[in-house]
């Protein structure tokens, strides 16, 4: 489990497909506390780590399966990219954002993004199947980004960014166009199950 309050920013440096799709990512994180099997989110997608080391910098290795590069960004992923980067929460830990299980549902589009005083308003598009789960004061998980929902319009829905954000993670390089990892909400999820079962 993740909070969606990110605590680094990484770099990818290799991607290798053999079977699976193999990633080194370059992190900030002190390597020598991570252990082999660790979970942690990539863009907002739970990967485990199956090597680490420090020379000349820190990174961990993660193993991608088929069907998160089908369901995720990670198919877009090139050497240099930047990743926003959470390890999993341990009892005790403050809880920042909201439940984030690192289960990324789909992917959404950036449609618009407008300055709004010292924020940035940023207008997302979901796909249709999610849409329904997403709600006003609700939260979403973009990118491993814990974000308040604003406004729902269809498909479309809104979030701030203040500019601590935008400092700390990769939002700061977002445009029109990016495509973005979305997990909705555990609760909106199991609410919905809920009165699916309630109108059988």
């Amino acid at each position: 489990m993740f909070t969606g309050i990110i605590t680094d920013l990484g770099e990818v440096l290799e991607l290798e497909q053999a079977g699976d799709l193999r990633a080194r990512i370059g992190t900030g994180y002190d390597v020598t506390g991570i252990d082999i099997g660790a979970s942690i989110a990539c863009d907002g997608v739970c990967l485990t780590v199956i090597a680490k080391g420090g020379d000349p910098r820190n990174w961990f290795d993660v193993q991608i399966s088929a069907e998160s590069v089908a369901k995720t960004t990670i198919g877009g992923w090139a050497v240099g990219r930047r990743l926003n980067l959470e390890r999993a929460l341990k009892v005790g830990d403050e809880l920042g954002g909201h439940i984030v299980s690192g289960h990324v549902d789909g992917v959404a589009e950036i449609v618009a993004m407008h300055t709004e005083g010292d924020s940035t308003r940023f207008t997302f598009r979901a796909p249709e199947h999610l849409a329904g789960y997403i709600a006003p004061k609700g939260s979403v998980a973009l990118n491993g980004t814990s974000l308040t929902v604003n406004e729902v319009s269809g498909c479309d829905f809104g979030v701030n960014i203040i500019p601590h954000t935008k400092a700390v993670t990769t939002w700061g390089t977002a445009q029109v166009g990016d495509r973005v990892n979305l997990e909705i909400d555990t609760l909106a999820r199991y609410v919905a199950r809920l009165q699916d079962w309630a109108l059988r």
